[in-house]
């Protein structure tokens, strides 16, 4: 199986992101992973794909490595690793330069944008995400 290449999001840090500390406060990693999985979904995933699926987190684990502030412009690395089923394993490592700022490890559920209920994504759009395997 070849490895899938990480999805580069840039993240906009809003002032509104700021704590008492100073810093970005951690429920906007939260936010941060949120959109950046998803932009690698309707990335490469075709049109219809996206139209058709929706996706809801499930669970994530987040380790914090350094404070981030208003004027950094951290990027998030987005790596699919595994999809079962309808569970997709994530991993988000989101970065200063070539600090490591958060590493989050999520699971989200595929599901059907009609039905609301979860769903199995077709193999062959799997491999655009994981080429060569799941």
């Amino acid at each position: 199986m070849s490895p899938a290449i990480p999805h580069l999001f840039a993240i906009a840090i809003d002032p509104a992101d700021i704590d008492f500390m100073g810093h970005v406060n951690n429920a906007s990693y939260l936010k941060w992973v949120q959109d950046a999985v998803i932009d690698h979904w309707r990335a490469l995933a075709p049109a219809e794909a996206v139209a058709a699926h929706l996706w809801v987190a499930l669970k994530h684990e987040i380790t914090y490595r350094r404070p981030t502030f208003l004027n950094d412009a951290p990027i998030a690395h987005v790596v699919l690793e595994k999809v079962q089923g309808a569970r997709a394993m994530y991993q988000t490592v989101i970065k200063r330069g070539e600090d490591v700022l958060a590493e989050v490890q999520s699971s989200w559920c595929c599901i059907d944008a009609e039905t609301l209920r979860p769903a199995r994504l077709a193999r062959e759009l799997i491999e655009k995400f994981l080429p060569g395997g799941k």
